[in-house]
């Protein structure tokens, strides 16, 4: 996968969108993305969000680091709504696209 691309796809969201295939008997979730919009700052600092995340919005010394430390945030972010049964039984497959 190219650098500054990872996609991330929670269940309940990729639902809503009617994304949802059939796999056997078991439903399966298709890809969704989520964008990783970044922008400088006039101080220097880069700041990075996932819009289709509320909160998850990070700042790094560099556009690299940004990107770096909201995919993680947005992982986590994923994992406790998983953990939580929050984001359903559903297998997930999960990337970051680079806005």
């Amino acid at each position: 996968m190219p650098q500054g691309r990872v996609r991330i796809r929670p269940p309940a969201a990729a639902a809503e969108r009617g994304v949802l295939r059939r796999v056997g008997a078991q439903r399966r979730i298709g890809p969704v993305k989520f964008r990783v919009e970044t922008e400088r700052e006039q101080d220097g600092r880069w700041l990075a969000e996932v819009p289709e995340l509320p909160g998850v919005l990070v700042y790094g010394a560099s556009e690299l680091e940004a990107q770096a430390k909201v995919q993680a945030l947005a992982l986590r972010v994923v994992a406790d709504r998983l953990e939580h049964g929050e984001a359903g039984p559903e297998l997930i497959d999960i990337s970051f696209d680079a806005a």
